[in-house]
């Protein structure tokens, strides 16, 4: 039953003489309301998405602007080294991680540093400064190489002062030095040369592979990880090895000479520590750079002539390419002074 309230209101119009009648209002219509909390909850999340969208946006504007400012201070700091090169000042040159190419102890990075500090006027002796445990036998050998040129048309001493590491490789470069500063916990030595590698054909026969390999020449395919090792390719492998072993033994005994008291043990890869060392004659006295620099060559203003890359290339590096050669390294296995 309709309660007054809801029945039609006349109206009456005096001019045209009519009364009419009123509608009911119109109720609204059934289910429209439950839509209501649906389209704030969508409104609430779409603000959202664009808060979160503009937060993600200012933080990688932030990670870009730290980049372009770290990059510019290390222009800045290279710089500052280099302002006064002209006074008189010990030059130094890192010799640091892997010695490879492509890496901060390449052939090419080093040499490039080696020929600014013993071209600059105000240099009175290089210094190198090492920590490292080795890599590539010709890349060392490049370096090592162009240190003893320089010494002889410049005329300027050249001290090696290790840090942690100066091994293998490290070492065949250090001999190139006119004398060699270890601390007392310093690993030294490591005269030797590897060729590591993996061997798959058992497993591959366990899991049901099958090897197809194809090679225009018999030995083409040495020393493939996923064929048995073939007797005489294994002992010409050797002999090259041998071979590089020798060339890295006569570097070790031009650059000591008579300072070096060998051992059966000496080139037999072994290694020691800096108070070893100095006994064997690998290594010269005790000291950091800072000694070197104000004691030996009496300047005590050092300037680093160490090439360094930019952020960038570092970033590339360390996420992209570096990643991928190392795992293509690991698959291969590779040659190396250790």
């Amino acid at each position: 039953m309709n309660s007054s309230d809801d029945l039609p209101k006349p109206i009456h119009d005096p001019q045209a003489g009519i009364t009419a009648q009123t509608a009911p209002p119109e109720s609204p219509r059934p289910g429209a309301a439950s839509y209501e909390p649906l389209l704030a909850q969508f409104a609430r999340e779409y603000l959202l998405d664009k808060r979160n969208e503009r937060r993600w946006k200012l933080f990688f504007r932030l990670i870009w602007l730290a980049l372009i400012v770290v990059a510019v201070w290390s222009l800045f700091l290279q710089r500052h080294h280099m302002q006064n090169p002209n006074m008189p000042h010990t030059a130094l040159v890192e010799v640091r991680g892997e010695i490879a190419a492509d890496t901060e102890a390449s052939a090419e990075l080093l040499l490039s540093a080696l020929k600014s500090a013993f071209e600059d006027s105000g240099s009175q002796a290089i210094v190198l400064r090492i920590n490292s445990p080795g890599g590539s036998p010709v890349q060392a050998g490049i370096v090592y190489d162009e240190i003893k040129r320089l010494k002889l048309k410049h005329g300027k001493k050249v001290y090696a002062v290790v840090e942690e590491m100066c091994a293998s490789g490290a070492y065949y470069i250090a001999a190139a030095a006119d004398e060699i500063y270890v601390d007392k916990a310093s690993v030294v030595g490591s005269i030797g040369v590897l060729m590591d590698g993996f061997g798959f054909t058992e497993l591959m026969g366990k899991v049901g592979v099958e090897r197809r390999l194809l090679t225009a020449g018999a030995n083409k395919g040495m020393l493939d990880p996923f064929t048995p090792v073939s007797p005489k390719q294994q002992a010409f492998a050797q002999a090259m090895l041998d071979q590089i072993h020798q060339q890295f033994i006569a570097v070790v005994r031009e650059g000591r000479g008579k300072r070096l008291k060998e051992t059966p043990e000496i080139f037999s890869g072994l290694f020691w520590n800096g108070e070893q060392a100095v006994t064997l004659g690998l290594a010269d006295h005790f000291g950091n750079l800072d000694f070197v620099a104000r004691e030996v060559v009496k300047a005590e203003e050092v300037i680093d002539y160490t090439p360094r890359d930019n952020v960038a290339e570092r970033l590339a590096k360390r996420f992209g390419a570096a990643m991928g050669e190392g795992a293509i390294k690991a698959m291969r296995g590779g040659l190396t002074l250790r």
